[in-house]
């Protein structure tokens, strides 16, 4: 045996694919706390490659309509199954400003429109929509980053000064970063209009087209984003069903939903064929699940849950504050056949009463915390 002292391997000495592949393996947060341990390590992390695979997080952001400083802000990320508290997105102190999210961006809709990242503050203002509107369903769609990045707002109420405008409006309208300008578009089918708006529309953005469906009336119908066209409307009923939202899930097009059947209530998951818009269900959460979302006394206590999703990732939540907001995730496998429930750890006290729950999934990478700046859209 050899009498010398055995060699040691460093960070510097391993191959930059080795490094990103271990970086890989880390949720954001220890990326995070890596980062900061010094100079060096902060410049690996922030160097190395994105991580594609990254499962979405889920964010929650809490809306009080007279006192904005009881404004809240939560991330989940399912790697590390932590909650984290963001700090609160100051933008306007007017009260009747309408906030939405989508695809790691935040939007006031009115009385301007503006945008920005989840983990920046740093408010961008566009041209004025042709039509103002709050509650709109809302896409991010192009390249990201990249020259392409656009936004499609679809549907919401009219809003004209502080009062919202009774005569319901379908428009479509995209916006270019580039050129700040806001292309009107054929307008949303008119089976929509008895409700038009994100409180009774759920969206979702697949292989370049813009599905709405209606949660409530089931119906279905897709704007392609290129040709700027809209689909026949269509009914997509599961039997039972009481209300349902669509999901774009990586390669598939989900619809989860709240049933009543023989065997009682349950919340299902079901996989849509983009093209017949047959469904055939994947998945069913466990009931000890679904009730600890609900009040039990409650008559109509389903009424409060919504979902979102993203990647292989379905959260379900509930809006009730007595209750915590709590939530649910199911992890759909790649066969479908291995679908993973689990109940989501309990927000990071204190937590307060809101009125309006905005919620949304993204994917998270060590760059987009890093390098929020530089990442803002040109």
């Amino acid at each position: 045996m050899s009498d010398s002292p055995p060699s040691l391997t460093t960070i510097n000495s391993l191959s930059t694919d080795l490094i990103d592949l271990i970086l890989s393996l880390l949720p954001v947060p220890s990326l995070l706390r890596a980062s900061s341990v010094c100079r060096l390590w902060r410049s690996i992390v922030s160097s190395s490659g994105s991580h594609p695979n990254a499962s979405p997080w889920f964010f929650l952001y809490g809306i009080h309509n007279t006192s904005p400083r009881n404004n809240q802000s939560f991330a989940f990320d399912p790697l590390s199954d932590s909650w984290f508290r963001l700090p609160i997105h100051t933008h306007r102190d007017d009260p009747c400003f309408s906030f939405i999210a989508s695809s790691g961006f935040l939007f006031t809709t009115t009385p301007t429109f503006s945008f920005t990242r989840v983990f920046r503050n740093s408010w961008r203002a566009t041209s004025p929509l042709h039509f103002s509107r709050i509650n709109p369903l809302l896409a991010v769609f192009g390249d990201d980053p990249g020259p392409g990045l656009r936004f499609v707002v679809v549907g919401g109420d009219g809003f004209i000064g502080n009062l919202v405008d009774i005569e319901d409006r379908l428009a479509v309208e995209i916006y270019d970063p580039r050129s700040d300008r806001w292309d009107l578009c054929p307008p949303l089918p008119a089976d929509f209009r008895p409700g038009n708006s994100s409180q009774s529309l759920s969206s979702a953005l697949f292989r370049g087209r813009f599905y709405v469906f209606g949660i409530y009336s089931c119906f279905v119908s897709c704007f392609d984003l290129r040709n700027r066209v809209w689909s026949d409307v269509q009914t997509l009923r599961p039997p039972g069903v009481l209300f349902s939202f669509l999901i774009a899930c990586r390669e598939r097009l989900v619809l989860a939903g709240m049933c009543v059947g023989p065997s009682g209530p349950s919340f299902n998951l079901w996989q849509i064929d983009e093209t017949t818009m047959e469904f055939r269900e994947i998945a069913i959460m466990p009931s000890n699940l679904l009730n600890g979302l609900v009040d039990s006394e409650e008559e109509d206590k389903f009424a409060s849950l919504k979902c979102v999703g993203s990647g292989d990732m379905i959260y379900v939540f509930s809006e009730e504050y007595h209750k915590k907001y709590p939530a649910c995730v199911c992890e759909i496998g790649s066969d479908y056949g291995r679908c993973s429930w689990r109940r989501l750890p309990d927000l990071p006290s204190p937590v307060n009463k809101f009125h309006k729950v905005i919620s949304f999934c993204s994917v998270v990478s060590i760059h987009t915390v890093l390098h929020g700046e530089a990442d803002e859209a040109a």
